[in-house]
């Protein structure tokens, strides 16, 4: 007798295979599920009850594969084959304890994705008839006793579509059975012709019990090899009783970027979830690749991901404090290799930092700084200097670090994220510490004045670069600074650099806001500076030079060049003037 599922299936399959899971592999994830919580419910029933699952594949020659998963656990009772089988959405885990995978009751279904049928033979545990459920991707089923004596369980048998044919090989599914039962706590084995295999022998290494801390370690990190192919810095242990959590950080060997892909392994209930359930960790870990079990977190619809909810969050928390207190550790045992480490993730860390007063205080000697005297950690420069000078972007330190560095001046590259943040907030590791923010223009103030004689020899060429740059909006100064081959330096304000962005705006902008910004430039003149090193040679070429003209097309030239050496962006305008001034001299000196 044919019945009807009790839902429409077109559109479901394409649903299925297209959008709620990330590839047809998921079908033997969804049947090892299946398996794994029938013999949880058989363990309620029969304490001591020791289950297994099998996966025999059959290979006929000129004949489609055949895959079936036979599993030892509580199985199904005719009633419950019209329930939960042929109910979608309706799931024989409802009602019963969270120790089961799945929740959503259409695991089963991914099957159609690689097989035009699913036949399933099972016999419950509380006794009756062995039973034979055939399902079709139209949406009918046939349900019949079978009169075999089978034992308690379900088997179910796939075979494979001609698209799917190198899902059902041995090695494939040997491949897909470790991948996601590896770590489940019943022997999955995996049979083809005369060979059997279990594919999750000793099953998490963590759990495990070992000789001392250092042999855990070299288990960890071989386990971590085996899993990623990458030989890890370290391994750091992770349990968190919200989520029933534990597993084991592996720490990456080399530097990372904050917004690569996290691939890491998450199972759920000791069942493979996903390689990209990225929320379990905070946002700053981004320099480990974990491999981790959760009992109790709730799965989404496709059983790839965690539900953002409160526990996620606590586990979230409580994930970040087994990083941080191994740091903590580290920075007490082994200062060496806490450096070792910062050189490689300081990124990682000073994002825990900004945010974590008491794990800067432990860690902030160690954190590593880019300065105009070479890169140094924050407790070598507090050892020489009691001011902690900063540029507060990258632009602002690239234009001061060389000069900064010709007159023996540290500053600190702040433009880096979170940087500027943890300087400032150096003011708690000693009252008698300051912080000062400096810019181009600060340095400038420092430089020595030209000499009343170079003065008036330069009088000449400072009234011809003024001449030069008051299409800019800037002026000329003549000022001894080292080092001697920087010719000139430009400075500005914040409030200069601010309109000098609105001019170039502007050159793109439509004659509307073209006008508006306009009226923003006319309604201050914040007028930049070139300074003009006098100890330069081609400054001291330039006051010798006896024609206007061309010193006019020099300092143009060094304008654009100080510019560049801020790196700050060239207007169209200023593109120009170096172009014509460029072709000027080259004609100039042919002449």
């Amino acid at each position: 007798m044919d019945h009807r599922f009790q839902i429409d299936l077109r559109g479901l399959l394409d649903l299925l295979s297209n959008h709620l899971y990330s590839g047809p592999e998921v079908f033997v994830r969804e049947l090892l599920q299946n398996a794994t919580d029938a013999i949880r419910a058989r363990g309620l029933v029969e304490r001591g009850h020791e289950g297994e699952v099998t996966l025999e594949v059959h290979a006929g020659r000129g004949k489609p594969a055949t895959l079936i998963v036979t599993d030892n656990g509580i199985g199904l009772t005719a009633d419950e084959v019209h329930k939960f089988l042929a109910t979608i959405g309706q799931s024989s885990k409802r009602g019963r304890p969270t120790d089961f995978i799945g929740q959503f009751g259409i695991g089963i279904l991914a099957c159609f994705v690689v097989s035009e049928e699913i036949v399933v033979v099972t016999r419950s545990v509380h006794g009756g008839p062995a039973l034979e459920w055939r399902a079709k991707p139209d949406g009918t089923y046939t349900l019949k006793e079978l009169t075999a004596d089978l034992p308690a369980g379900t088997q179910v048998a796939l075979t494979a579509k001609p698209e799917h044919a190198d899902l059902f090989t041995a090695d494939r599914i040997r491949e897909l059975a470790r991948s996601f039962g590896g770590l489940l706590p019943y022997p999955v084995k995996v049979a083809a012709g005369r060979h059997a295999t279990v594919v999750n022998e000793g099953g998490a290494p963590w759990r495990q019990e070992f000789v001392s801390p250092a042999d855990r370690t070299r288990s960890l990190l071989a386990y971590g090899r085996e899993v990623f192919g990458i030989d890890f810095w370290d391994a750091v242990p992770l349990r968190s009783k919200a989520g029933d959590v534990d597993g084991v950080a592996f720490i990456v060997p080399h530097r990372v970027t904050p917004g690569g892909r996290k691939a890491h392994r998450v199972y759920l209930k000791n069942m493979f979830l996903a390689d990209t359930a990225d929320n379990l960790l905070p946002e700053w870990a981004f320099f480990v690749r974990c491999v981790i079990n959760a009992n109790t977190l709730r799965p989404t619809a496709s059983r790839e991901s965690f539900y953002e909810d409160k526990s996620l969050r606590d586990a979230r928390d409580s994930l970040g404090e087994c990083l941080r207190e191994y740091l903590v550790g580290l920075s007490k045992r082994d200062p060496h290799r806490l450096a070792q480490f910062l050189r490689m993730h300081h990124l990682a860390i000073k994002a825990l930092a900004v945010d974590d007063e008491e794990f800067f205080a432990l860690i902030a000697d160690w954190l590593p700084f880019e300065t105009s005297l070479g890169e140094m950690t924050l407790g070598e420069y507090r050892k020489r200097f009691d001011v902690i000078r900063f540029a507060p972007t990258v632009d602002a330190f690239r234009q001061i670090a060389p000069v900064a560095a010709a007159q023996d001046q540290c500053v600190i590259n702040g433009g880096y994220v979170h940087d500027a943040d943890l300087l400032r907030q150096a003011t708690t590791l000693d009252d008698a510490l300051t912080v000062e923010e400096v810019d181009p223009a600060a340095i400038a103030e420092g430089f020595e004045d030209a000499t009343e004689a170079e003065h008036a020899a330069a009088a000449g060429l400072l009234q011809d670069a003024d001449a030069a740059l008051a299409a800019f909006d800037c002026a000329a100064e003549l000022r001894r600074f080292r080092p001697a081959e920087v010719s000139a330096m430009y400075v500005s304000t914040e409030e200069g650099r601010f309109l000098r962005n609105v001019q170039q705006t502007k050159e793109v902008a439509d004659p509307l806001w073209s006008g508006v910004l306009d009226g923003l430039r006319k309604a201050a003149d914040p007028r930049a500076t070139l300074c003009l090193n006098a100890r330069n040679p081609l400054v001291q070429r330039l006051t010798d030079l006896d024609d206007s003209k061309a010193r006019r097309r020099v300092v143009g030239l060094l304008y654009v060049q100080a510019l560049m050496m801020a790196h700050h962006p060239l207007q169209g305008r200023e593109l120009r003037s170096f172009s014509d001034n460029l072709a000027a001299l080259i004609d100039w000196g042919m002449r």
